[in-house]
């Protein structure tokens, strides 16, 4: 029993000629003597090694010391705290905190939200529809029956066959399910994501996003597409832009148009971009055919309506100079950073 007290002592000892300076020093002192494995606990272990007639005084000796630990402990804890407390004095909480990263939305996300701004304050509003469609609302409703020509201009994702399910090659498919339900008059917008197989290159893929526009009502004429189209474009463009129509054909409006804006890299004097010629594409348009009124239970006697359809990927790369579709879909901080001021 001598020996284990004189052992206790030279503990008591070393703990009184400790420093502990830090919560790494007494998570260590702790570990040391506290802990279930600690010096403490294998001391009471030595407990059935004391012969009976000293256990009880050996008992005292070996409480008092857990007890000088364990104070010892405390203390040290309760100073620490202090002292981290007292850091903390003098810190003004009113000053601004540390700037942090501001993220940036897409350039594709930038230009549809102008996009329809601008519609809207036309009185359009917005309407959108499933990416996977069947064959009715993508091609038969729209005038574009099983091996009709005008089918090869789109190459299709084709999920099954018979019946046809598919991923959308266009946003018209939104069109066709608003007529559907017999709602006239009819003033909306569709964007959306849709899919053609085409090779992926600077100027193609295999994906990208629409917005198509529709408007059906009674004396729906012409005219009243083209100063739509005007005052899109000098909005979203700027008033110097001049615009042009040319006579094209899709088989779901008659008469059918393309337009053209002088193009913004030269100005209307050629480049690469504008193939010299000064004009860039940037919509297709035209007069909704009588069938697809038809197709849709719509009376073509009575209601007449015009649509138009751009992708918007053509008007990004226009509007920020972009030469390369691909950098839309990669992913590419350095890219995507130029474009945190226009959140």
């Amino acid at each position: 029993m001598e020996m284990i007290v004189k052992q206790i002592e030279a503990y008591r000892e070393e703990i009184s000629g400790l420093e502990i300076n830090g919560p790494a020093s007494l998570e260590e002192y702790r570990l040391k003597f506290l802990s279930t494995k600690g010096i403490v606990k294998s001391l009471f272990g030595e407990m059935r090694n004391i012969p009976a007639d000293q256990k009880k005084e050996f008992g005292a000796v070996l409480n008092a010391f857990k007890q000088f630990a364990e104070e010892k402990y405390e203390n040290w804890k309760q100073s620490l705290e202090s002292q981290s407390d007292q850091g903390t004095v003098g810190v003004d909480y009113t000053l601004p905190g540390d700037p942090l990263p501001v993220g940036s939305r897409h350039p594709i996300s930038l230009v549809r939200n102008e996009i329809l701004s601008i519609f809207r304050r036309l009185g359009f509003s917005v309407a959108e529809g499933p990416e996977i469609e069947d064959d009715w609302h993508n091609f038969s409703a729209l005038n574009l029956p099983e091996n009709h020509p005008a089918r090869d201009m789109q190459d299709t994702f084709y999920l099954s066959q018979n019946p046809d399910w598919l991923l959308r090659t266009h946003t018209s498919n939104v069109q066709i399910r608003e007529m559907e339900k017999g709602k006239l008059p009819i003033r909306i917008v569709n964007p959306g994501r849709v899919y053609r197989n085409e090779t992926i290159s600077a100027r193609a893929h295999c994906f990208f996003h629409q917005v198509e526009g529709l408007y059906i009502d009674e004396q729906v004429s012409f005219a009243d597409l083209k100063q739509t189209l005007y005052f899109f474009v000098q909005e979203l463009f700027g008033k110097d832009v001049k615009i042009r129509f040319r006579p094209s054909y899709f088989p779901f409006t008659e008469p059918s148009a393309e337009m053209d804006i002088s193009c913004l890299l030269c100005n209307g004097k050629g480049c690469n971009v504008c193939k010299h010629t000064g004009w860039v594409e940037i919509l297709g348009c035209g007069m909704v055919h009588p069938q697809v009124l038809e197709n849709c239970g719509i009376d073509s006697n009575k209601y007449t309506g015009y649509a138009f359809g751009m992708g918007i990927e053509r008007i990004t790369m226009l509007k920020y100079q972009i030469n390369d579709l691909r950098l839309f879909s990669v992913n590419d901080v350095r890219f995507l950073q130029q474009f945190t001021a226009s959140i």
